[in-house]
């Protein structure tokens, strides 16, 4: 035992540099490689996709299905978050494309829900960004992607060190100074662009022996594609690390972000496919403030073998307004000539205020001969949301005072808290050189309260019947690799779950009632793949999983003895996912003996999925009467089969130019598999999609370089989503055709 828990690590490496940064392999295993600064990530490469090391920092990745993406070797619109283009070469990821500024990002995989990428665990540099990752895990703030450096993506193995959620992880590395070579950079671009689209990007930064920093301001504004659909949005970001001692760091990193935007709203079918640019809501409206700050103190004493301790604050708002009638789309937003007002709209507001800290502990062992690696942490978190929901009024402004609406005002008045507390641990152990066996585990306490008023009666609020929520509970997993060459295959199987949510604590008490065993849901995902150089230039990564998702929670309509009727909020049934993915990219050059000044690289992404329910119970009220149904092999709704992105990349001297084509099948959107939509558009089917866009780039001189693009070159009319509530209802037109250019220098 004094062998195992003992650092022991010898100086016996191999290194190499990476733009002057060492990079170490371990001797005995020339397959294992580690990065001990996670900010070189890339750097080597121009390639836009990558696989994550199988060591990155404290976080292990090896036996993972994962995704490396290089932002800055991206070439498309990464003004408006455009991530079609910023994800085309990751398989199987479904993207909402409903809102064309590219402020609500919503991304999704394997027949999961994109909502605000709700079924991710999304974090920036690590910590948590949602608006409450366990109650309320939506994602309304994204960073912009000039100032990302990468964005590493891990499907559900994730959760052994992340916890929530089913999808996996989701987490925007920003960039800090340590990419830099001097002690003063600036770097600015300055875009213009189709439907009014202004945006500056500006940033300054460096790295000195002691200290490296880096900081932005990015503003972005534009009229929308649709009528009623412009917004502005604005990001400071600041962070700083400062070396104490040679192997001990300390970063201080702050966001501000805010955004206003106008929301246009729903349509019928009709409506879509005979003015796509029409909407019929004026007066709706979306307000979001983000203030992040975070601090990291890093140490490590024998290379392999770090601490680090991360410690974060969240403040944030959500406020919406907007008229949104139960009758969905169909009920006109009109001046009621009567009382001479507006027909009433409806605000709700958020406040989120969140803090957490995570210790996370890297240790090099040396047993049997072999080196192992073994990673485990602690995390702290608690969360808390104050929500007033349903407050009316009748204008056509912004005023989202809560002191102007009394508490006899709102439908709702009800404050969440969770709290949650993890320990975790994996373990890279190598058998022989060539396999790796990744065993893990996670222990969490998770616990979630509701208290306050759900309603009005008589003007009066009716109070919340308080409800609490504790569990504790372990997930496992096991993964592993074996190397071959210039491939390697992984595989594993793990446990991952998504937590009871706020809306699952306080359905309202005169028409709902709770489950009072109503449990979290779960999932167990296995994956076996095989990624790497097929040959010299073609790389491939390719995989099949199974995803078997128990415990889904809905509500379904039940009838009480005196005759009532009622909706249960509880656990309705389970769903399986089973699919394909795949990508080849192939660098015609590298292949070829012969030298050419041009590269060539056509790539492929693919991915079939086939998301079944199993035995899902739905009830439906006719008359005085309950019917029940139980659906069994019906499709998940929102889960394409067939997911394509292609396209062929040209590089040459100064020039960059990349077309790329993405085809979405056919989806469901409701449980039933409603294929005829209704007529107020909220369900039906989504009918199939593609997409063709153009990006090109051209370097003047070494800092200075000119980007442009046509989005949807075609003019395709389409639609990924139908809202039954806000920002709808109805269906959510996507964006036509649209050009964007960029001048950007870097001094």
């Amino acid at each position: 035992m004094k062998q195992i828990i003992t650092s022991i690590l010898l100086i016996l490496q191999a290194s190499y540099s990476l733009n002057g940064q060492s990079i170490m392999r371990d001797t005995t295993d020339n397959h294992q490689s580690y990065l001990p600064e996670i900010t070189v990530v890339g750097r080597s490469s121009s390639n836009d996709y990558q696989q994550m090391p199988e060591i990155v920092g404290t976080a292990i990745y090896a036996g993972k299905k994962n995704s490396l993406i290089i932002v800055d070797n991206v070439l498309g619109n990464k003004v408006t978050n455009t991530m079609r283009q910023v994800l085309a070469k990751v398989p199987g990821i479904h993207i909402w494309e409903s809102d064309g500024s590219g402020i609500q990002i919503g991304i999704a995989s394997r027949g999961l829900s994109p909502n605000r990428s709700w079924e991710f665990n999304v974090k920036q540099n690590g910590y948590d960004i949602a608006a409450d990752p366990f109650g309320y895990p939506e994602a309304y703030y994204n960073p912009q992607m000039q100032a990302v450096q990468r964005l590493e993506i891990v499907r559900g193995q994730s959760a052994l060190q992340y916890g929530p959620q089913i999808g996996g992880l989701i987490n925007y590395i920003l960039k800090d100074g340590n990419h830099l070579s001097k002690a003063f950079n600036i770097e600015s671009e300055q875009t213009i662009g189709s439907n009014g689209l202004i945006n500056t990007f500006n940033a300054i930064g460096g790295k000195t022996t002691k200290l490296h920093y880096y900081g932005f301001y990015d503003h972005r504004a534009a009229d929308g594609y649709r009528a009623n659909s412009r917004y502005q949005t604005g990001t400071f970001f600041g962070t700083v690390t400062y070396n104490i001692a040679p192997k001990t760091q300390l970063s201080l990193e702050g966001t501000k972000w805010s955004m206003l935007s106008q929301q246009p709203g729903g349509l019928t079918d009709h409506q879509l496919y005979h003015d796509s640019k029409i909407s019929y809501r004026s007066r709706n409206w979306m307000q979001l403030d983000w203030k992040i700050g975070a601090m990291t103190l890093a140490h490590t004493w024998k290379e392999r073998n770090k601490l680090q301790l991360k410690i974060f604050v969240m403040h944030a708002d959500r406020n919406s307004v907007g008229f949104v009638p139960s009758g969905g789309i169909l009920i006109a937003d009109t001046l009621n000539k009567t009382i001479g007002t507006f027909n009433p709209r409806t605000i709700d507001i958020d406040r989120y205020i969140n803090y957490g800290a995570e210790s996370k502990w890297l240790q090099d062992i040396k047993l049997g001969g072999k080196r192992h690696i073994l990673t485990a942490g602690l995390k702290i978190y608690q969360g808390q949301t104050d929500r007033w929901r349903g407050g009316r009024e009748n204008g056509s402004g912004l005023d989202f005072t809560i002191e102007k609406n009394p508490a006899n005002a709102w439908n709702g008045v009800i404050d969440y808290h969770t709290f949650n507390a993890a320990i975790y641990a994996e373990s890279v152990l190598k058998l022989g050189t060539k396999l790796l066996i990744i065993p893990g585990f996670r222990s969490e306490y998770l616990a979630g309260e509701a208290s306050g008023s759900s309603g009005l009666k008589d003007n009066t609020p009716i109070p919340l019947i308080a409800r609490s929520k504790s569990r504790s509970f372990t997930l496992f997993g096991l993964s592993g690799e074996y190397h071959l060459g210039n491939l390697e295959a992984y595989g594993g199987i793990h446990q991952s779950y998504r937590p009871i949510q706020f809306a699952d604590l306080t359905t309202p008490p005169t028409s709902d009632e709770l489950d009072p065993n109503l449990k979290d849901s779960k999932a167990i995902t296995a994956d076996l793949g095989v990624r790497g150089d097929l040959v010299k230039g073609l790389r491939v990564d390719a995989g099949v999983y199974q995803m078997k998702y128990q415990n889904r929670i809905g509500t379904i309509r039940q009838q009480r003895l005196d005759g009532t009727f009622y909706n249960y909020r509880t656990n309705i049934g389970a769903s399986t996912s089973v699919g394909f993915e795949c990508l080849l990219e192939w660098n015609i050059q590298k292949s070829t003996k012969e030298h050419y000044e041009a590269e060539w690289i056509p790539f492929i992404s693919y991915a079939y999925n086939h998301a079944t329910y199993d035995k899902l119970k739905i009830t439906t009220q006719i008359g005085n009467q309950i019917k029940e149904t139980i659906l069994n092999g019906n499709k998940i709704e929102n889960a394409p089969t067939h997911i394509l992105r292609t396209g062929i990349e040209f590089k040459s001297g100064p020039i960059k130019a990349q077309a790329g084509y993405s085809y979405t099948s056919s989806m469901y959107t409701d449980a039933n598999n409603t294929i005829i939509p209704t007529a107020n558009a909220q369900n039906g089917v989504i009918p199939a999609y593609h997409i063709t866009d153009l990006s090109l780039q051209y370097k003047f001189k070494k800092y200075i370089s000119l980007k442009g693009g046509v989005n949807n070159l075609t003019n395709e009319v389409y639609f990924t989503r139908r809202a039954g509530g806000y920002p709808g209802p109805g269906a959510l037109p996507a964006d036509g055709r649209s050009v964007w250019l960029s001048l950007s220098f870097i001094w």
